[in-house]
């Protein structure tokens, strides 16, 4: 499938029209996560590693507690969209039944469908304390971020998502049109490695079901170049996750964990 696609628009410069030219644009596609034959979840992504996105959305969500508990991944591309048939283990699967709801997601949306509010604020389990950080050797990390945007590099509309490892080297990395679904993304293929240790830097404002979503996958780490929200730094407090905002490179707010910083 596509990642781009051609349109041809109307482009201006200081209001004044220049004429007709094509542009470049992202393709949306929506994607159904169908877990061992029950619809569960569709949302609107950029349709590249699909498959890191749904073992990254499946332990993000809870739904499972290790990879391990996937037994088979399938992607097929149909007229209105794709399908990610995943195979459960039974005893998650039985798990996921009890609680099973309708979630519909959209782009920027981490947490449409919760029918309780209880189903929002879950408990977090305290992280362990397996590295620390010198801030130095992040300065250039932000260009990391820009590197893996290829989408966002032709049409300006994709978050990402990296992991680097504990001196800053960077290890991989993930875009989408979703900032939830990048950071799935790349959360997916860290639980496929096998590999704990590193810092995630996310492109986007670090809000509660970020956190949330890191913190379950054991994040310990995690720098946001937006802000971070109220719900956010207090999920990061309540779990021990070193949360950092405004990060710059050179600079940025450490709203928790500062355990993890080393001079």
């Amino acid at each position: 499938m596509q990642l781009l696609r051609t349109l041809t628009v109307n482009k201006f410069n200081q209001a004044i029209i220049n004429g007709v030219q094509d542009d470049v644009v992202a393709t949306e596609v929506a994607v159904a996560l169908v877990y061992n034959g029950i619809s569960h979840a569709v949302m609107m992504v950029t349709p590249k590693d699909l498959e890191y996105f749904a073992i990254g959305f499946t332990l993000s969500e809870n739904i499972i507690e290790s990879v391990n508990d996937i037994y088979g991944i399938d992607i097929e591309e149909n007229d209105n969209g794709i399908t990610i048939n995943i195979e459960l283990s039974t005893r998650r699967f039985m798990a996921l039944k009890q609680k099973r709801r309708n979630l519909v997601g959209r782009t920027g949306c981490g947490i449409c469908g919760r029918e309780q509010l209880n189903e929002v604020y879950q408990s977090l389990t305290g992280l362990p304390l397996t590295i620390q950080i010198v801030l130095d050797d992040f300065q250039q990390s932000l260009s990391l971020l820009k590197s893996v945007q290829l989408v966002g590099a032709e049409t300006g509309c994709t978050h990402a998502a990296v992991w680097l490892d504990d001196k800053g080297h960077f290890i991989a990395g993930f875009e989408d049109i979703g900032r939830h679904v990048a950071l799935d993304k790349l959360l997916g293929f860290r639980a496929k490695q096998q590999q704990q240790q590193g810092v995630i830097i996310v492109s986007s404002r670090a809000s509660y079901e970020m956190v949330q979503k890191a913190a379950k996958c054991g994040v310990e780490i995690m720098f946001a170049v937006s802000a971070a929200t109220s719900l956010a730094v207090e999920a990061a407090q309540q779990c021990g996750l070193t949360l950092i905002g405004f990060f710059k490179g050179d600079k940025g707010v450490i709203y928790s964990g500062e355990h993890r910083i080393k001079a």
